[in-house]
């Protein structure tokens, strides 16, 4: 691609990047058009041990302000087919919601009936309810609560039950650090029989304590590698947050390289079904939102490694709407 069209392919892509927000960060926020554009879509995330008539109010909220919201459900934290059900008709009677992502959930010992995301699939309950898109998840780089063999297993259950029900699926990633494992895992479980569309998760702009703690959490693997690999980085990037930052030469931590590279190898291979990207902001939802809206309207220039922010022109973000295809959707 030329330096133009590379430029083009990357506003495209952050066009259709998609945010999240739990209940409590969103109970924070006064007004959300002074930090998103409405039209965005912002998942609603389930924290373990979280009242899911926090998720519901929080979607409530966004949809009344003129975001599209996708809740999380967390199979292992459902009590109950009958409590799933409740929930998902108070969704539909209220919001008229028709997207979800569907997960195990981060516990150990399930709460209630469930043990898997298939499980709750095969209940049946939201095709019943209206639900025409589900997100389920995808581990590149494996999960500190399935072995691989599971998670392998997992992504062919998914795949043969996407053969059987009318609505749209896809696999969402927890964030990576570096594009080559998730590409390479694309690859690996497309060659397997994966044929749902793949959203890949990046990290929004949080400190590198943060990013840490979170991949720790999350399980993410090789890609903490750049983290890890030069002590003297490592330490620059511990600093940039600290106030001897200015004085370190330190290596940005934002996603711009991970983005490029995921564009390379989307280019490269043509059968790729990564489509599209998930925002994680980590905590800082105002600050990555300002970067992600940086991107999509062009205010960027190619670098060595990835691409650099201009100055800054979204004091307010309300003035436009979002226009990418979760919009449509």
């Amino acid at each position: 691609m030329s330096t133009e069209q590379q430029k083009q392919a990357l506003i495209d892509l952050m066009l259709t990047t998609s945010l999240e927000v739990t209940p409590g960060a969103a109970a924070q926020i006064t007004d959300f058009s002074q930090i998103v554009r409405r039209g965005c879509t912002i998942y609603v995330t389930f924290l373990p041990g979280s009242d899911f008539a926090d998720t519901m109010n929080t979607v409530r909220r966004l949809q009344a302000e003129g975001y599209h919201p996708v809740p999380h459900f967390a199979a292992r934290s459902i009590a109950s087919a009958a409590v799933l059900e409740e929930n998902l008709a108070s969704l539909q009677g209220e919001t008229g919601v028709t997207e979800g992502l569907l997960i195990g959930g981060g516990v150990d010992q399930p709460m209630g009936d469930f043990s898997a995301s298939i499980e709750v699939l095969r209940t049946g309950l939201f095709e019943k309810y209206g639900f025409t898109r589900l997100g389920l998840a995808g581990h590149p780089e494996g999960s500190p609560d399935v072995p691989e063999d599971a998670c392998a297993l997992a992504i062919r259950q998914k795949n043969d039950y996407a053969c059987d029900t009318d609505m749209s699926l896809y696999l969402a990633t927890q964030f990576v650090f570096e594009a080559q494992p998730v590409l390479d895992w694309e690859r690996k479980v497309r060659g397997q029989g994966n044929r749902l569309p793949v959203h890949v998760g990046i990290p929004g702009l949080a400190t590198i304590k943060t990013l840490i703690k979170h991949a720790q959490h999350c399980g993410v693997g090789p890609s903490m590698r750049y983290l890890t690999r030069n002590p003297t980085d490592m330490l620059r990037l511990t600093l940039k947050d600290s106030f001897l930052g200015r004085h370190v030469n330190a290596p940005s931590s934002e996603p711009s390289q991970l983005i490029c590279d995921l564009l390379a190898g989307m280019h490269a291979d043509p059968e790729c079904l990564i489509d599209r990207c998930h925002l994680y902001p980590l905590g800082g939802l105002k600050k990555s939102a300002a970067w992600m809206y940086q991107v999509q309207d062009g205010h960027f220039e190619l670098a060595a490694r990835g691409f650099s922010i201009g100055p800054s022109t979204l004091n307010k973000p309300s003035n436009r709407s979002f226009q990418g295809p979760n919009y449509l959707k």
